[in-house]
This record gives C-alpha cells, sequence and structure tokens, in this order.
C-alpha cells in the first residue's frame, strides 16, 4: 500500500495529501459501523444493573422511537451513553462530541448535559448533590433535558421491556452520520422540537415499529 514520504507532518508534499485526503474521506465514510461495534461492546460494560450498557442504550432509543420522536432523538438516545466505557466521568461529553457536527444543536446540548441531569435520581444516595442540573437554569435546552431524562434514560433500565435491536436503528445511524458535516440544515441553532409526537407515536405502534424515518 501507498503510503506518505514524511515522518513530520511539516515535511509533507502536496503528493502527500493528495494521497490521504480520500483515504480519510473513505474512512470518515465508514464512520456508523465503528459506532455500531462500539455499541456493541457496550454489553461487556459496566455490571450490577438489570440490563448491561447496550441493552440500555437499546431501550432508551426505543422508548424515544416509540414516543413519536424524530430521528435525531432517536440516534441520540441510542449514543448517549456510548462514551461510558472510555470516558466514566465525562461520558457525556465523549457523546456530544460524536454528535455534535451531525444533529440538532438542541439535541447535543441535552446529550453533551444529561450527566448532570440523571444524577436527580441517584446522587444524594452517593452523599452528592441531586440538584446539579440546577447550574443549567435559563438554558432554552433545560426542559429538553429534565424530560430526555425522565422520559428515555432513567427509564430504560427494565429487563422485561421489548427493545428494538440494534439492526432496526442502524439505517438510522447511517443516515445521520452520512449528513455533511456543521451544516445549518442539521445543526439548526437555537430550534426547539417537541421530544414526543403522539400522533406520530400512535403511528408506529399501531404498525408495530413499522421502519418509517420521519
Amino acid at each position: 500500500m501507498k503510503t506518505v514520504s514524511f515522518s513530520q507532518m511539516k515535511d509533507g508534499t502536496q503528493e502527500d495529501y493528495d494521497l490521504l485526503e480520500p483515504l480519510e474521506h473513505e474512512y470518515i465514510a465508514q464512520l456508523p459501523q465503528r459506532l455500531l461495534a462500539a455499541l456493541e461492546d457496550l454489553a461487556n460494560s459496566l455490571s450490577g444493573y438489570k440490563i448491561n450498557r447496550l441493552e440500555h442504550s437499546l431501550q432508551s432509543a426505543t422508548l424515544a422511537w416509540r414516543s413519536g420522536a424524530d430521528i435525531d432523538w432517536v440516534v441520540c438516545a441510542l449514543l448517549h451513553d456510548i462514551g461510558d466505557g472510555l470516558a466514566p466521568y465525562s461520558h457525556d461529553k465523549l457523546a456530544a462530541e460524536i454528535v455534535r457536527p451531525f444533529v440538532r444543536e438542541q439535541c447535543t446540548w441535552v446529550v453533551e448535559n444529561h450527566f448532570d441531569f440523571q444524577k436527580y435520581y441517584f446522587n444524594h444516595f452517593y452523599g452528592g448533590n441531586r440538584n446539579v442540573r440546577e447550574k443549567h437554569q435559563g438554558n432554552p435546552y433545560y426542559d429538553d433535558c429534565v424530560d430526555f431524562c425522565e422520559l428515555w434514560d432513567q427509564a430504560a433500565f427494565n429487563p422485561d421491556y421489548a427493545n428494538l435491536p440494534l439492526s432496526f436503528f442502524a439505517p438510522m445511524l447511517e443516515s445521520v452520520f452520512t449528513r455533511k458535516p456543521f451544516q445549518d440544515a442539521y445543526v439548526q441553532a437555537g430550534v426547539r422540537l417537541p421530544l414526543v409526537d403522539t400522533k406520530i407515536a400512535q403511528q408506529r405502534n399501531t404498525d408495530n415499529d413499522a421502519t418509517v424515518i420521519n
């Protein structure tokens, strides 16, 4: 396989970077597959809960899907804990940087801060402040993060719930992570869309989770 001529980037030539550019594009195009593999690896993460982190992620995404959420919300629900293994103290920030170029600012902010909001349910049992989320009061996405945690995160630890499989969400990952990054049409700074759409939820449940991406 042909490689660049340099050992230090400052010594690179136009020919070197002409070689690298298509290879970088090819590698980036494989991002959805790498994310799927990282999600599968969550099956081997933190123990002690009734379900593993992969099942939790699938359950969060399934709850989002069945409540009528749009594709940005569903994908963010699926990926919100993907950083658990590598960034246990800042997993929310790692996940946010993964989704940031491709989804609504609203969804990125919720992923980035959901751990502060999730602490409302358990932090006091460890002697901590359960109201850490209050430091975010005044942010326009505050209520969205409250709802994200209440409806899809803290509620997604049920071993008897019928999760949709990872293969169900794979086309959604493909759709989101093949978008052109950092485009206004996708980032939609300042736009707030609801987490729940009862009409779409009814249709999806009637259709038995038909794979229709809105």
